[in-house]
């Protein structure tokens, strides 16, 4: 065996020389400084005996840093600092060749060249902006980021040949050019100041970017709306249009959600008799096909959510496409689905009545009523359940409910869509832009209208561009209103930078100018307030805090269409009625919660009235797997599993450690310590309140604090009804502990090459 100081290393340019343990040493040792708990020894001792005789240098940096990450726990997190700046160590001598980066108009002139930037950014500035902007950036910044995030970085964001792994950008670059791209069509008298303020709050962590943001502005690559609503029509031309549209969508990266409960059922007349139609399954394996037609970034295929309502006559050969019995003919299974529901239907179910299945095309009227007109859904439904002239089946509606929530509990895939919270506590008027359908994630909530054709102008793809507040950042609620400016004004420039591959998405963007702005890092803020998931104290504070999360989105909004002009479909939107969220929530919700609204609504009010938004929606709460990785964050709304998460990647194994587990290990509410759904489900309630769109929101459950160890039908049913009884407009995943560790996740939150990843 090979003693450590004799082995040689391999250098780049292929030849050899004794291994230089001391110059490891420095490197180490400059990375430990002014951290607590960590021991360089140890790191190295755990480096040296992987090493061997003619190991390449970029093995050796690798293997440190793997050595000090494979040491992260509960007891010693700073490691996942030591590991993150040996990273990014590595990562700009593999960049630059250097660990000081370049001057930022060489690195845009010379990645321009390679045609890794977008051309615009050196045609847009001049040298002396570009001067003030180099000065203004700070690198040392890159050394606040935790290991999880620089793997993130390296895997995902920064500009990179996905062939050689060759990565040719730091972070700090990375959050200064997205600036420049989203601030570049702004008065030059004032970008510089935004885009340093927006630098500020996106490297400081204030403001996490969605996954296509990242990865996509500054290079040619024009589409980062993070989630893509298309609502198919029930013919053929309709359905070929959908698909087409998939195909573009998913392969800028896009996740989908496909609206196609109009599709009639199974055996329904086509040509005035002349053929039975096949249904709707057939039709649902097109859609499939073209979901996975094109890869993403050469990970994986794209990924989609299919909705449809809880009366189709097909759902309960519906509901079972995801499960892993039956054959391929009567399965779809790499689509999830999202099942939509009105009170109607759950009134049959607590009535212990039959709900009654139609055929869309067989009942006139009814299905535009399902989403646009309750009072009407009510009457119309009623009215052909007595008409025997059409087809139609009875089931017990206990027995309907129970299938669904069995399938959802036994694949976690099968969402929840209430379709009348959807539109009735809406920024859009149901009567001219009903709200059909929501997105991958379940947390949109947007007008659409079926294409006719790939180029037709009349239909409307609905588009939303993510962002999110890290809340772990605020300690006033005041603190909120700059990071509501910034990505206000971002996200709303980043809709005329981007391209639209199909015009219906393009009209629907420039006519609603729809955003989804998030939080992330709940779980860390409401530990750091001293209160948990299932105590009284979170329900005042969340209260408080979206209260003022969404005044400041809608007030950035209100600014900025007095600047810049209201969006033109405002008019379509309850906004304009001067309704807001605050008056149309769901009366329930004052049962649970007594806290006052603090802020001045009513001179809000006034001046949308007066002057409009430039947007018709702010914000929705999506789940932020990825995003929240690079701010240090605890994901979205969600509790985290454990106190350190280990989370599977495609580039390995990444441990996180949620935010100051040095003071804060026993403020934490963990997923499974929550006893039930009922204080999360509560939570959300109180935060649909004030969200515009929806939340992506999940039940959990523990088997073993059953009977039986199987969670009880009526369980589910109960935390259903709660959800609904709260406002609560869609739910996501169905979680069920499965006896695992706790603190294992994977990395994936079912979100599409990072499409509702924050």
């Amino acid at each position: 065996m090979t003693h450590i100081d004799q082995i040689k290393v391999k250098k780049r340019d292929g030849t050899f020389e004794p291994i230089n343990l001391d110059k490891i040493h420095k490197v180490i040792t400059w990375a430990a400084k002014g951290l607590d708990n960590v021991s360089v020894s140890q790191v190295e001792l755990k480096s040296h005996i992987q090493f061997y005789d003619g190991i390449a240098t970029r093995d050796i940096h690798e293997t440190i840093i793997k050595a000090a990450a494979d040491l992260i726990s509960a007891e010693t997190p700073d490691y996942q600092y030591l590991a993150a700046r040996l990273a990014i160590f590595h990562l700009r001598k593999i960049a630059y060749g250097d660990y000081e980066p370049p001057h930022l108009y060489d690195h845009v002139a010379c990645l321009t060249e390679m045609g890794k930037y977008d051309k615009h950014i050196l045609a847009d500035y001049d040298r002396a902006e570009f001067d003030e902007l180099n000065a203004y950036i700070d690198h040392e910044r890159d050394m606040n980021l935790a290991y999880a995030a620089v793997e993130q970085m390296m895997g995902k964001y920064l500009v990179q040949d996905r062939v050689t792994k060759k990565v040719y950008e730091s972070p700090q670059f990375l959050y200064i050019l997205v600036g420049m791209c989203l601030f570049a069509s702004y008065d030059k008298a004032v970008r510089l100041d935004y885009i340093k303020r927006f630098y500020d709050a996106t490297s400081n962590f204030y403001i996490s970017l969605p996954t296509p943001i990242m990865s996509g502005v500054r290079t040619p690559t024009r589409q980062f709306s993070s989630c893509v609503l298309i609502e198919c029509g029930d013919n053929l031309d309709s359905i070929n249009a959908t698909t087409s549209a998939i195909v573009r969508y998913v392969s800028q990266r896009a996740g989908i959600g496909v609206n196609a409960g109009a599709i009639r059922a199974l055996g329904s007349p086509i040509r005035g008799g002349e053929a039975q139609h096949t249904g709707c399954i057939p039709f649902f394996k097109m859609f499939q096909a073209a979901v996975k037609s094109c890869s993403q970034g050469g990970v994986r295929g794209g990924a989609a959510t299919l909705f449809y309502p809880l009366w189709h006559l097909e759902v309960e050969s519906l509901l079972v496409l995801k499960n892993n019995r039956g054959v391929e003919d009567n399965r779809v299974r790499h689509m999830d689905y999202g099942v939509q529901i009105n009170k109607t239907l759950y009134t049959r179910l607590i009535k212990n009545e039959d709900i009654t299945l139609f055929s869309p095309s067989d009942v006139a009227g009814l299905y535009d009523a399902f989403f646009a007109d309750q009072a009407e859904f009510e009457r119309l439904y009623t009215l052909y359940e007595n008409d025997k002239s059409i087809r139609k089946r009875k089931i017990p509606a206990r027995e309907l409910f129970s299938l669904m929530l069995q399938e959802r509990a036994s694949t976690g895939r099968i969402y929840v869509q209430n379709v009348d919270h959807c539109n009735t506590h809406s920024p859009f008027d149901p009567s001219v832009a009903p709200v059909r359908q929501s997105n991958l994630c379940m947390e949109i909530a947007l007008p659409t209208k079926p294409l006719d054709n790939i180029n037709d102008e009349h239909g409307e793809i609905a588009l939303c561009t993510l962002s999110a507040i890290n809340l772990g950042k605020i300690d006033k609620l005041e603190e909120m209103r700059e990071p509501a400016e910034l990505i206000v004004r971002a996200l709303d420039a980043l809709l005329n930078y981007q391209d639209y591959p199909v015009i219906a998405a393009k009209n629907g963007s420039m006519n609603r100018r729809t955003l989804g702005v998030g939080v992330i890092n709940y779980a860390y803020y409401l530990a750091k307030n001293g209160t948990r998931y299932s105590d009284m104290g979170a329900i005042g504070l969340t209260h408080r805090t979206f209260e003022a999360f969404q005044y400041y989105l809608l007030e950035a909004s209100n600014k900025l269409a007095q600047e810049k002009g209201a969006c033109p479909a405002f008019g379509e939107t309850t906004y304009s009625q001067g309704i807001l969220p605050i008056d149309t929530y769901k009366a329930d919700l004052d049962n649970i919660c007594n806290e006052p609204l603090h802020l001045d609504w009513e001179a809000l009010r006034a001046n949308i009235k007066q002057h409009g938004l430039r947007n018709s929606t702010l914000s929705a709460l999506m789940p932020s797997e990825t995003s929240s990785q690079i701010a240090n964050a605890t994901n979205g709304i969600e509790p985290p599993r454990g106190l350190v998460s280990v989370k599977q990647s495609k580039d390995g194994i990444l441990k996180q450690v949620v935010p100051d587990i040095e003071n804060l290990a026993n403020k934490y509410e963990l997923l499974w310590q929550m006893p039930d759904n009922n204080g999360y489900l509560k939570l959300v309630g109180i935060m649909q309140k004030f969200i515009d769109q929806s939340i992506s929101a999940n039940t959990n459950y523990d088997p073993s604090k059953f009977e039986g160890g199987k969670v009880p039908m009526k369980i589910m049913i109960q935390d259903l009804l709660t959800a609904y009884k709260l406002g609560v407009k869609t739910l996501y995943y169905h979680n069920t502990r499965d006896g695992a560790d706790d603190s294992q996740g994977e990395l994936d939150d079912g979100c599409a090459g990072g499409a509702c990843k924050l």
